[in-house]
């Protein structure tokens, strides 16, 4: 059997936009699910962005590390904050006063900044004031924030479950963001779940 020209270009194209709109296809291996309180969300991580960072956001999340732990930081019209593996364990070593302040036992990244801007469902490393700071911590845009481009590295992007996104439970902006009892990821896992 023998392919025009004509008919090989069309059948990659098919392909292509196959790929592009079913996300089943998407590549399952950068695909983390944040199991929350209302339903689940979809997370494209973006290795050729942020290499290093997802790669251990990928770590972390294979080992557990990041089911039970609190969105300790969310904001109104901004962000939802989550990630601390040290502290923020809702069930175990949990620290109200003390999360959003560690990370994991792995080292701190070098940023890793890129054009892609921050917009609604984006997800960006948290860190310090020293932009070689991100660890574990990561934070959901509720919004577009245009301040932020640049200046933290974007390691995602939710694809689907944003309205689950928006149901976390939000903190007092007067307290930057803290939250009262919090809302936590229940289970994170990436790909298959392995």
């Amino acid at each position: 059997m023998t392919f025009t020209r004509r008919a090989l270009i069309a059948a990659a194209v098919s392909s292509l936009t196959f790929a592009t709109l079913n996300p089943s296809f998407a590549d399952d291996a950068n695909t983390m699910t944040i199991k929350l309180k209302d339903g689940d969300v979809k997370v494209e991580l973006l290795p050729k962005l942020a290499p290093k960072h997802v790669e251990q956001i990928k770590a972390l999340a294979k080992e557990g590390a990041y089911d039970n732990v609190v969105f300790h930081r969310v904001i109104p019209g901004f962000m939802a904050q989550t990630g601390d593996v040290q502290y923020g364990n809702a069930e175990k070593g949990f620290n109200a006063q003390a999360a959003g302040t560690g990370g994991s036992t792995r080292p701190d990244l070098p940023a890793e900044f890129s054009k892609e801007p921050f917009v609604r469902g984006v997800v960006g490393m948290a860190r310090s004031q020293n932009p070689n700071s991100a660890n574990s911590q990561f934070f959901i845009m509720f919004t577009d924030y245009p301040s932020l481009n640049g200046q933290y590295t974007v390691v995602g992007k939710v694809t689907s479950g944003m309205e689950y996104v928006d149901k976390i439970k939000k903190g007092s902006e007067a307290n930057n963001g803290a939250v009262e009892n919090p809302d936590r990821m229940i289970k994170v896992t990436v790909g298959a779940g392995k």
